[in-house]
């Protein structure tokens, strides 16, 4: 699993009115995601055309460099795999909005990459926001557009993964899964 976006850290300048403060760039807004999340990591179940849940829990961490963060996830999934632990390290070069990801999970060679990131919409505040990061990458058994939305809207976090496979005449996105938390202690 990629790092459901990582929780960009592009600097976005600020370009107010004299005076004013300028709008939070994205090293802000992923230090305001620093805590413990949870909720549930859902699935496309293509046959009933419904998403399909399993129990998830999510730490954040941003580091005092505030361009890094260490995320873990941890969901059960069934009697025979499992807690099954997924821990993802993330940086973004500031210059060029590209956030590279390391991602760990036992039993499985680590999973790296870069996306491209974009700030969707401009950030009302530290809590509500829309980040997108896109790559192309392998996707099962062939490469695919790889598009992840992050939107956070107060204390819930939702990350939408689609894909568009290269090469198989359709365009157009598919959803492949998603991450739906809340802050915990959170009403």
């Amino acid at each position: 699993m990629r790092p459901l976006l990582a929780f960009a850290l592009l600097m976005v300048p600020g370009a107010g009115f004299a005076g004013e403060p300028a709008p939070p760039g994205l090293a802000e807004l992923l230090a305001a995601t620093a805590g413990d999340w949870q909720g549930e990591l859902q699935y496309r179940d293509y046959q009933s055309n419904k998403w399909e849940g399993l129990p998830v829990k999510v730490t954040v961490q941003a580091q005092r460099d505030r361009v890094t963060v260490l995320r873990t996830a941890a969901f059960d999934d069934g009697p025979k795999t499992g807690i099954v632990y997924i821990t993802t390290v993330t940086q973004v070069d500031a210059a060029t909005g590209r956030e590279s990801y390391a991602s760990f999970r036992k039993g499985r060679a680590p999973d790296s990459g870069a996306a491209q990131l974009e700030l969707g919409n401009g950030p009302r505040d530290l809590t509500h926001w829309t980040i997108i990061a896109t790559e192309t990458r392998k996707d099962g058994d062939s490469l695919a557009v790889v598009r992840e939305t992050t939107t956070r809207n107060g204390t819930s976090l939702v990350t939408l993964k689609e894909v568009d496979p290269l090469g198989d005449g359709v365009a157009g996105w598919q959803p492949r899964n998603r991450t739906v938390l809340e802050l915990a202690g959170q009403p």
